[in-house]
């Protein structure tokens, strides 16, 4: 199930200021708040973003909090902000943790989200990783991975087109139980995040796309052949949605240490680049950018929309 535009590399891109975990924040996000996100939103709208996205976190501990930051919005009601103020770009949760919440909590919020942005959302799901966030929700954190898989399974009956949706599995059972609205779109894409042979496996199997977690270029033709092949084993016929997050990127040469595996250069050369990932059987790419303010931040938003994204479906 593709719901991105094809023949050209779709771009996305994961929201900053809503979590600033120090692997990727950059300075100035410290200081900034939902001004900011809403014109960034307004950016990615005009410059041909296929989707923002938002993570999610409930509550950091304090072992975690100087790598990881304790700054996580939430993501169904930043999304929301943001679809308000926007009227084309997906909106794309990278990743909610599903399985800290039971599925009806979950479709309720994000079949909310859908039916009052007109059919935008993007469901994107991953297993998480903070043992402490589990065992504080009283769940099973050992089994995580088993609790997705029929997270997904439940959650697509509850975001299905029935008001009243039926699930009957190990750990949820609902019958009976009416919800509205329902989701604007027929069917919410599901897009499973993660990297480990696990995840890989579970996007194959039950997703409609895969949001890899950090694999590196050389990597990701095999995971993307692995991908394929357990997806033909199980019978699945739909087309994946297959992902890949770039190196960091700056439009143009950057007159400031952007540091070394960030991409720079003139619109064509950052194209031929991308393009690659496209030749690996990649249909989007998530991008991030080095900036020093919100105001750089949008413009190199600007000249990737206006001069890299156009070259994105040349051969």
């Amino acid at each position: 199930m593709h719901v991105l535009p094809e023949g050209r590399l779709a771009y996305g891109m994961q929201l900053p200021i809503q979590s600033q975990s120090t692997i990727y924040a950059e300075p100035w996000e410290a200081g900034a708040g939902p001004g900011d996100l809403v014109e960034i939103a307004r950016a990615a709208d005009r410059s041909g973003f296929a989707y923002l996205a938002s993570c999610d976190h409930v509550a950091i501990p304090r072992r975690l909090a100087s790598a990881m930051s304790t700054v996580w919005y939430d993501p169904v009601a930043t999304l929301a902000l943001l679809a308000g103020v926007t009227e084309h770009v997906r909106l794309l949760s990278h990743v909610a943790i599903v399985g800290l919440r039971h599925p009806l909590i979950t479709a309720k919020q994000y079949a909310t989200l859908d039916h009052l942005s007109g059919g935008r959302l993007i469901l994107g799901v991953g297993a998480g990783h903070v043992q402490e966030e589990f065992e504080v929700l009283g769940v099973d954190f050992e089994r995580r991975g088993a609790v997705l898989d029929e997270s997904i399974d439940a959650l697509r009956a509850a975001l299905g087109p029935d008001e009243f949706p039926v699930h009957h599995g190990k750990l949820y059972d609902f019958e009976g139980l009416g919800q509205l609205p329902r989701p604007a779109q027929e069917r919410v894409p599901v897009w499973v995040g993660g990297s480990s042979p696990a995840a890989v496996r579970r996007a194959a199997q039950r997703g409609d796309g895969w949001l890899p977690q950090g694999d590196p270029r050389d990597r990701l033709p095999e995971q993307i052949d692995r991908l394929k092949s357990l997806r033909a084993q199980a019978g699945v016929v739909e087309p994946l949605t297959i992902g890949a997050i770039t190196e960091p990127l700056y439009v143009g040469e950057p007159g400031w240490d952007v540091g070394r595996r960030t991409l720079h250069g003139v619109p064509e050369a950052l194209a031929e680049s991308l393009r690659a990932y496209r030749a690996m059987g990649v249909h989007q790419i998530q991008v991030r950018f080095r900036s020093r303010s919100r105001t750089e931040l949008t413009d190199q938003m600007a000249a990737f929309g206006t001069e890299v994204g156009p070259l994105l479906g040349e051969a």
